[in-house]
């Protein structure tokens, strides 16, 4: 393909993921409700064993101004349109991607899409397992006599971003496995450079994670260590 070719085919693959991702909005949008009881829950559970960690003794959130109800319904929707369309963004990134392999190469494409919604999904459930306990710490540290008054727009976003944070940093061992098997770093490179890789990923996971709680950092810090020796070994095994 020429560069207006490419050019004209990242444009088609933009538009059918904007267009995914707006649907999946607007359809989020209507179930605002269910979202945000499910998204509330950890903190309600916190709340009823700790009354004293709210204001009124009840789970309750704060809005500051006119409008931020509204704007937090247009971001959890929007971050909920994101986990839902992540099949369609996904498989589009692939259908771009695949023009550039050789035929040999192309016959992974599938399984790295399903390995990439696997992957994804896996990574928000995690995300979802976590907040829990990051929360509790995140409350419990801030010390006796100090009460909470959370706002939903905080409180939501931070819940929302992890959740499509953790899926997307959980699709890096593709990039790897994808690396190795197109010959661009081979495993030994990879395995070279175990030591350094280490220390990035665990800076990383420190840096990337929203919440700065212990829990979500090891959450994340542990499946990238564990990714990374697997998909060295994984890429071999594809690459003979």
């Amino acid at each position: 393909m020429t560069l207006y070719e490419h050019l004209s085919e990242l444009r088609t693959r933009l538009v059918i993921s904007i267009v995914a991702v707006v649907v999946t909005t607007a359809v989020m949008f209507f179930f605002y409700n269910q979202l945000i009881s499910f998204m509330q829950h950890p903190y309600c559970t916190y709340v009823a064993h700790h009354p004293d960690k709210s204001i009124t003794g009840r789970c309750q959130l704060y809005i500051t101004g006119p409008l931020e109800g509204f704007t937090t319904r247009v971001k959890v929707s929007a971050y909920a349109g994101i986990v839902v369309a992540a099949p369609v963004l996904l498989w589009e990134l692939w259908r771009f991607i695949t023009p550039g392999l050789h035929k040999n190469e192309k016959r992974y494409v599938l399984p790295f899409f399903v390995g990439a919604c696997t992957l994804f999904a896996a990574g928000v459930v995690t995300a979802v397992l976590v907040f829990p306990k990051a929360i509790n710490w995140l409350i419990s540290i801030s010390g006796h006599g100090v009460v909470p008054l959370f706002s939903p727009s905080r409180y939501f976003t931070l819940y929302a971003a992890m959740a499509v944070i953790f899926g997307a940093v959980f699709l890096y061992p593709l990039v790897v496995v994808f690396l190795e098997i197109a010959g661009v770093v081979p495993s030994a490179k990879w395995r070279a450079w175990r030591r350094p890789a280490i220390i990035i990923m665990v800076i990383a996971a420190a840096v990337i994670t929203p919440s700065s709680d212990p829990f979500s950092f090891l959450a994340m810090a542990v499946p990238l260590l564990v990714f990374y020796e697997a998909s060295i070994l994984l890429g071999r095994l594809l690459h003979k």
